[in-house]
């Protein structure tokens, strides 16, 4: 390489590492300062984010599964090729690090800093309200009432057609009282691209924020289709929190016009009410509670958690959940994966406040 190359080289080089500065610098603002973030969810989210969707409704597989799994595999390729042919370790390290920053800068831009929005209660408006004994009853009551009288036979799945549409419809009505971004036509659901992996760590569902993808489990239960559907395309309208998308989810499918999909709803919240009634209420009133539960829904309840277990592996599912757990932790929600189960709170507070 003559000295006029190397030269551009390393011109180009330190360009590229100033533009990556600007960035890194701008999303540790926007993690930072109040006020940021929502406006990164409103104004600038949705600009960046309706080219890769766009890109990625094209095809009818995984970009962002494969540009994962392809990066680990290459860095990893890059790596070892490097070092058997004894090439300038710095340099290596250099390339490796500014590719890992990328990824890094890629993931946030896309849709990482929806992390750092504001906060549900700010956002919508809605009373936070505080728990109370009667009042967890009184919902506990509704809830029950509701989810049995919601139950119809759910073994055949329904066509993902008539899932997509529904969901949608919903979206549409509810996006702007929380100030998501409306659903689009062209986006729906993907397999994902390794779905033994997933289950054997028990994830249903995520997002592939890297091109604003929504990927679905093609082993999900007939019964926990619609309501994974809705919870996962809650992240892509501009939603991180877990608890959010999960009541999102809730106030989509509890208001369809398919009786299925409304009783995906009800039974979609059954877990998280279980453990709040578990841990709230004395031994005596939880197995009274328990025994007004239909018969029929305890009997899904028990297939499907053993279901799922037969395919959970202990050693990759736990040390999955330590990572997840620890990186909603860093991503400014405090509570890790227990923000799932703050859904309860969230529809308590939204009961108190608004008519469902």
């Amino acid at each position: 390489m003559n000295r006029y190359a190397a030269k551009t080289m390393w011109r180009t080089i330190r360009l590229r590492w100033i533009v990556l500065a600007v960035f890194m610098i701008y999303i540790w603002l926007t993690m930072q300062v109040p006020g940021m973030g929502e406006w990164y969810a409103r104004i600038l989210y949705p600009v960046l984010s309706t080219p890769l969707a766009r890109i990625s409704s094209l095809v009818p597989f995984s970009l962002g599964d494969c540009f994962i799994y392809g990066s680990i595999t290459g860095l990893l390729i890059y790596i070892i090729y490097r070092l058997v042919k004894r090439r300038q370790f710095k340099r290596t390290l250099f390339f490796t690090v500014e590719y890992l920053a990328w990824v890094y800068v890629w993931f946030y831009l896309a849709w990482g800093l929806t992390y750092f929005r504001d906060g549900f209660y700010q956002r919508s408006g809605i009373a936070y309200v505080a728990y109370e004994p009667e009042q967890f009853r009184h919902f506990l009551n509704l809830y029950t009432d509701s989810l049995n009288a919601s139950f119809c036979d759910f073994t055949e799945p329904l066509p993902k057609e008539l899932v997509d549409r529904e969901v949608k419809k919903g979206y549409e009505a509810l996006a702007g009282r929380f100030d998501l971004m409306q659903p689009r036509a062209y986006q729906t659901g993907k397999p994902m691209l390794i779905p033994s992996l997933m289950s054997g760590v028990g994830v249903l569902g995520y997002i592939g924020s890297f091109f604003n993808e929504f990927h679905l489990n093609p082993a999900l239960l007939p019964v926990q289709y619609p309501a994974t559907y809705a919870h996962e395309m809650a992240h892509v309208l501009g939603v991180s929190s877990e608890a959010e998308s999960n009541l999102y989810s809730f106030l989509v499918c509890s208001r369809s016009e398919t009786p299925q999909i409304r009783f995906a709803a009800w039974f979609s919240l059954f877990t998280y009410v279980l453990g709040n009634a578990y841990t709230l209420l004395d031994a005596e009133s939880f197995d009274e509670w328990r025994s007004r539960i239909r018969p029929e829904v305890k009997e899904l309840f028990n297939a499907k958690n053993a279901y799922w277990q037969n395919k959970y592996n202990p050693l990759i599912g736990e040390a999955q959940d330590i990572m997840y757990n620890q990186f909603l932790k860093s991503n400014n929600i405090p509570s890790g994966r227990k923000n799932y189960s703050e859904v309860v709170g969230l529809l308590i507070s939204w009961l108190e406040n608004e008519q469902l």
